[in-house]
């Protein structure tokens, strides 16, 4: 179901102004689509105590995907997989943003060269300052768009799209014929992604069930960051803003499991949730960031609730390691 405006959008816009100012909503203005996609992502903004940033939500993933709430997907990648794999090992990440991922994966020894395509040149700037404070020789930075990366000449170990790749337009063409022209012989291709409706246009039946979990939340620990508001329900997010906001935000994303399905062979898929954390708590992270013995309840009673939900509908997010097809 398609909502081009909803109560949320005027609830956003006037929550990002008080959390991020005038400065941030006035980028939204701008006519290039780039440029606002660029801005989604400014680290300059400010930081509003992101729902993924809650250390309880990240061991939750953890537990999800590797069965070890202290192992992320990267560690378990690298051990289960790339370990076998010759070394100098070479890996892209296209839609890198702050790198914070490839920074820490450069430090194994496995890695000759980690390439950071982003199109956001003062994101790629910081994350260089870093590796060369932390000695990182091994990571390399490309700002630009992907349509004019040169996947013909180029060959990797690993191609990782880490909550990047439902910000690309034309998954079936980028993932279809684009990703597998750079995969080397025994290369895979992993994503920690979004996969679910496009736009964010969420079914009836997944509104009904977000707002029901937000009634699991005492009042307390409802009020929005930076604000004197109670979130006390929750519409769905608008056409009109999504685009205005981020013209790339998921903008094919319910396209990323049929074209991986098409084209690659599974080696590993495990589905983690994100149907109702993230619309619960928006704007409500900076609660539960270092929570007391009320907030990490109120989470793990978020946590039945969704895994409840999951149960018997498809996981929004998921994390997969794949091998193109007939390899």
């Amino acid at each position: 179901m398609t909502r081009l405006i909803t109560i949320e959008d005027f609830t956003d816009v006037y929550v990002k102004l008080r959390q991020r100012g005038a400065r941030f909503l006035l980028s939204k203005l701008s006519l290039s689509r780039k440029q606002r996609s660029v801005s989604a992502f400014d680290a300059s903004l400010g930081n509003t105590s992101n729902w993924w940033e809650i250390p309880l939500v990240k061991e939750r993933w953890n537990q999800m995907i590797t069965g070890d709430a202290h192992m992320t997907f990267e560690e378990h990648t690298i051990n289960q997989y790339l370990s076998q794999m010759a070394a100098p090992l070479r890996m892209l990440s296209p839609g890198a943003g702050y790198c914070q991922h490839e920074l820490a994966m450069a430090t194994n020894p496995l890695f000759g060269e980690i390439v950071c395509l982003d199109i956001n040149q003062g994101n790629l700037d910081d994350a260089a300052a870093r590796a060369r404070e932390r000695g990182l020789r091994n990571l390399t930075f490309h700002c630009g768009d992907i349509e004019h990366f040169d996947f013909a000449h180029e060959r990797f170990d690993l191609v990782m799209f880490n909550n990047s790749l439902h910000h690309f337009r034309n998954v079936r063409t980028l993932l279809g014929r684009l990703i597998p022209q750079c995969i080397g012989p025994a290369g895979l291709l992993l994503i920690y992604e979004y996969v679910g409706p496009t736009r964010f246009q969420l079914p009836a039946e997944q509104l009904r069930a977000i707002n029901e979990a937000i009634r699991l939340v005492d009042k307390p620990l409802r009020r929005r960051y930076r604000t004197s508001i109670y979130k006390t329900h929750y519409h769905g997010s608008g056409l009109l803003r999504m685009v205005m906001a981020d013209p790339s935000e998921a903008v094919d994303s319910a396209s990323i499991l049929p074209a991986l399905h098409a084209f690659y062979d599974i080696l590993e898929e495990r589905p983690f949730g994100g149907n109702i954390l993230p619309y619960v708590l928006k704007d409500l992270a900076f609660h539960f960031i270092r929570p007391d013995e009320r907030a990490t309840e109120t989470l793990h009673r978020l946590f039945r609730f969704e895994d409840e939900y999951i149960r018997t509908h498809p996981s929004d997010y998921v994390f997969g390691l794949y091998r193109p097809r007939g390899r």
